[in-house]
Parts: C-alpha cells; sequence; structure tokens
C-alpha cells in the first residue's frame, strides 16, 4: 500500500514539475500523448490529475490500461472515468478506500451482468487491503437482498480474480451450533432495533414462514457471520439495495441500521453519492431522499 501512495505522489510531483498532465503521461507511462493531450484540453486539468492519481492508488497500472484501450472510440468516455468517478467520487473524504471498493463490489454484484467490472473492482479490492475473506463476504451478504444467482455468478468473478492473483486463503465457514432463530432475533435488534421485530411480527397473519426466514437465514446465518463487520455489512447492504433500485422500503431500515451500527448520517450519504457512477444518478437521488426521511426522523443532522 505505501508503495502505492509512493508512486501516487511521484504522479503529483512529476505533474508539477513536468507541465500540466503531460507530466502524468510521460513520468508514469500510464497513458499515450495524444489522450494526455485530449485531456488537457477539456479546461480541468486538477480533476483529471486527482483522478488519475487516486485510479493509480485503486488499481495500479490496470486503471490506466483501461482508460487507453477507449482511446480509439469514446476517448471522452475514458476521461469522465477518471474525471468524475476517481476525481470527484473517490477523492471524496469520508470512507476510505477500503470501504469505497467494498462499496463498488457490492453495488455491481447487487445489478449483475457487470462481471467484467466487477472483475476489475475485486482486484482492486485486494489493491487497496480489502482481504480476500471480506470480498467473499460481502458477496455472500448480498443473497437475501439480491437472490442468489447474482451473488454465485459474483463469487465466480472473485475466484478467477483471486487465481490470476495467486491469492490463496482459507475459506471460512460458519460453525454455531445455537438456535438459528434465537440468534438471529439476537442480531436483528443489534442491527435494525426492535422495529426489525415488528416487521418479522406484520407478517404473522399473512406469511409467518417468510418472517422466520428472515429471522433465520437473513440475521441468523448471514449477518451473524463474524468476517465482516456491522459498519461494512451496512456500507455493503446500503450500496447494493440502492444500486439495484425499487427498495425504499428497505432502504430506510438499512440507512436506520447504518446509523445504529455507528456510520454517521455524512458516511451514508457519502455511500450513496459513491455508488452514481455505477446505477447513475436516479436510483442515488432516490435514496437520498430516503435517507433525508430517516435522518429527519431520527433528528440525525449531516456534518
Amino acid at each position: 500500500m505505501n508503495d502505492v501512495r509512493g508512486t501516487a505522489e511521484m504522479t503529483r510531483r512529476a505533474t508539477l514539475t513536468g507541465g500540466a498532465l503531460v507530466g502524468i503521461g510521460l513520468a508514469e507511462g500510464l497513458l499515450n500523448p495524444a489522450s494526455v493531450a485530449a485531456a488537457a484540453t477539456s479546461g480541468d486539468d486538477s480533476r483529471y490529475e486527482r483522478g488519475l492519481a487516486v485510479l493509480h492508488e485503486t488499481s495500479g497500472e490496470r486503471g490506466a490500461g483501461v482508460i487507453e484501450s477507449l482511446r480509439d472510440i469514446a476517448p471522452d468516455l475514458g476521461r469522465y472515468v477518471v474525471e468524475f468517478a476517481y476525481g470527484d467520487v473517490y477523492a471524496r473524504p469520508g470512507l476510505d478506500l477500503r470501504e469505497r471498493e467494498l462499496s463498488t463490489v457490492a453495488a455491481l454484484a447487487a445489478q449483475g451482468d457487470t462481471a467484467p467490472q466487477l472483475e476489475f473492482h475485486i482486484d482492486a479490492a485486494l489493491h487497496v487491503g480489502v482481504r480476500p475473506q471480506e470480498v467473499v463476504e460481502a458477496l455472500i451478504h448480498i443473497v437475501p437482498f439480491m437472490g442468489f444467482p447474482r451473488a454465485l455468478n459474483a463469487v465466480g468473478v472473485a475466484r478467477t480474480v483471486f487465481a490470476d492473483r495467486g491469492v490463496t486463503f482459507e475459506a471460512p465457514v460458519m460453525n454455531d451450533t445455537r438456535d438459528r432463530y434465537v440468534r438471529g432475533a439476537e442480531k436483528l435488534v443489534e442491527i435494525d432495533g426492535h422495529h426489525g421485530l415488528e416487521v418479522v411480527e406484520s407478517l404473522r397473519d399473512i406469511a409467518p414462514d417468510l418472517g422466520r426466514f428472515i429471522v433465520e437465514f437473513t440475521f441468523g446465518d448471514v449477518y451473524h457471520r463474524p468476517w465482516l463487520s456491522p459498519r461494512r455489512r451496512q456500507l455493503v447492504t446500503v450500496a447494493a439495495l440502492t444500486a439495484f433500485g425499487d427498495t425504499a422500503p428497505q432502504l430506510r431500515v438499512h440507512i436506520g441500521a447504518a446509523l445504529n451500527v455507528g456510520l454517521s448520517p455524512a458516511q451514508i450519504v457519502e455511500a450513496l453519492i459513491h455508488v452514481v457512477p455505477y446505477a447513475g444518478f436516479p436510483r442515488v437521488l432516490n435514496a437520498i431522499g430516503v435517507a433525508r426521511e430517516v435522518f429527519e426522523k431520527r433528528n440525525a443532522a449531516v456534518r
């Protein structure tokens, strides 16, 4: 990680001493002169410089290769990736790069049909220090919200990334012999408060088994797993629900849960903004509206 940051710092210095973006391209070999020149004419060099440095910090040489691959067909698209996704969004304070990459992996896995991007960002997650177990855990975590097919597809992508990087680890296996409903109810109250049990109780007259499955599987099996912190689980949940779309009632519950496990309103808003490059403005605007309702009800101000 220190080596990556050192390289990013060299990139910034090269920019200052070499004359705008040409310094980055020639000193680091990240882009060819034509791409650098195109970026330099955009009129906002600082965003591009900042974005390229963050892109390199998160993905090493691979990120520049993706941008370069667009030069012959959509060079402005490559510039937007650098300037907006990395220069504007990734460079914001509030969440660290590990949290951002986990949120990205969750958002992409939730949408499905994003294997190339998911492969890139699982690799980036490992690059910034996310442990393999945490990557797998984030993918398991989306099952109650998006279903098994998307999670299975995403785990297949993770397997490929681990193999390509030579990553080996002991796959964690749940080993808790307590009653699943009991431990699930405990976790549900811990994460969602007693309101969570009220949701389950509201199903008793029409689908009591559905309520039982929520407690036993979502919270007794999945949420109870110890290989991802409660804070990161809620970041994964909020990012995935936002990217999936049409989930306002569930987002309302899980934004509240994010507050319960220690995320601040500002960090929750940051997690929502982070989803924009991957799911677009409409879904994030909808999620921001839900967050506003939750914060007002909880008297939680964004600072």
